[in-house]
């Protein structure tokens, strides 16, 4: 045997070329195929270790990628490929999580948990010193926003600062037509019914945006006045609930967007949406709901025939008192909830009686979801 052959292991399983890829003994057993452009593509040496972005373009390949031979050896996939001067080298452990047409592993995508009115003394809570000095409850309090879609943060200093350093543990503020913060105050000359000492029907805020906030912070400042109990109820359970009494209705919620607006001298917000939202696996993720900017519903008269019992029957739901949780913020406490998710509102106070002031911003879902990956995931580039 000579000393080249030495050089290049017997691998115990060999790999099969076919006219348009590999298929490949995987560590349980089965064998796979996998796609050549798909390989190449995807090879190790096609992403920067650095910024972790693909640097192999396989627009510019001259002709289709080609196996010029496959063979398994210690633990991995190793192609030489024809016409390149390149080998590639694949894992079979991470070709094994690609063999089935199945999105990646994502920490994020964690089953919501349904709640109803008698939650708020489960509701998690988390200390603002905590957060801005330990990255593990930063890490808990993302995943209660996941799961439950609404927590507290207590102790927050009162400087508009503290909000700022709050967003930074989950993203960037997300700016609405609003601005970047807002203030909710009694004001002389309100351009919102936030701004009034009025009841609050249940609603998610700014649904005329094309995409609408994911992430609310209502930092309360003060909190001295009589009445201005706040409301809140998860979208899911109440959407869950409707689906397994109203299905016909649910579809039409889930699959028909309506018209929403908010307009005044400077600008004039429209969007279409669905009231009732789902993710990729058909699950409720949520609610656009707000009867004070709802626009006038264009759709045809005959088809509102049947939509618009079913957004009645769905908005009594939402007023049903098996849902809605009531409490009074205090003066510290930030409340910090999914827009898409958690519906909200406010009972009517007295602004004679005293001070009501809250601090606010949005934050996006995508951001919140992106900082929890980081903090639970380990790369593969790492």
């Amino acid at each position: 045997m000579t000393s080249a052959a030495l050089a290049t292991p017997v691998p115990a399983n060999s790999a099969r070329i076919t006219p348009t890829g590999v298929c490949v003994p995987l560590p349980d057993g089965r064998e796979a195929y996998f796609n050549a452009y798909w390989l190449r593509d995807n090879c190790p040496t096609s992403f920067d270790r650095q910024t972790r972005e693909r640097v192999f373009d396989i627009f510019h390949a001259s002709a289709a990628p080609r196996a010029a031979s496959a063979h398994v050896h210690d633990g991995a996939l190793e192609v030489v490929w024809a016409g390149e001067n390149h080998t590639s080298r694949y894992p079979l452990d991470w070709l094994a999580s690609y063999a089935a047409p199945k999105p990646r592993h994502d920490p994020a995508d964690l089953p919501r948990h349904a709640w109803y009115a008698d939650h708020f003394a489960d509701l998690g809570r988390f200390a603002f010193a905590d957060l801005m000095n330990d990255p593990a409850r930063v890490a808990a309090w993302l995943r209660a926003l996941i799961v439950e879609g609404m927590a507290i943060v207590t102790d927050m200093p009162d400087n508009d600062d503290a909000l700022v350093q709050l967003v930074a543990k989950m993203g960037h503020v997300r700016p609405t037509f609003f601005g970047q913060y807002f203030d909710v105050l009694t004001h002389a000359v309100p351009t919102n019914l936030a701004y009034t000492a009025k009841a609050l029907e249940l609603h998610t805020d700014t649904p005329a945006e094309d995409l609408a906030p994911g992430i609310q912070f209502l930092h309360c400042r003060a909190n001295t006045t009589t009445g201005g109990e706040s409301l809140f109820l998860d979208g899911v359970a109440v959407a869950n609930d409707f689906r397994v009494s109203n299905p016909e209705q649910f579809r039409l919620l889930s699959e028909t967007a309506i018209p929403f607006y908010c307009e005044h001298d400077d600008y004039d917000m429209r969007s279409r949406q669905t009231v009732i939202e789902l993710d990729a696996h058909g699950e409720v993720a949520g609610l656009t709901i707000s009867q004070h900017m709802a626009d006038v519903f264009d759709l045809p008269q005959q088809f509102l025939d049947a939509y618009y019992p079913a957004f009645c029957a769905f908005g009594r739901l939402l007023q049903d008192p098996k849902y809605v949780m009531r409490f009074r913020m205090n003066a510290g406490e930030c409340l910090v909830f999914d827009n898409h998710r958690v519906v909200h509102g406010r009972a009517a106070y007295d602004a004679a009686s005293g001070a009501r002031h809250l601090h606010g911003c949005y934050a996006d879902r995508g951001e919140m979801r992106s900082r929890y990956r980081a903090l639970v995931s380990e790369s593969r580039f790492k």
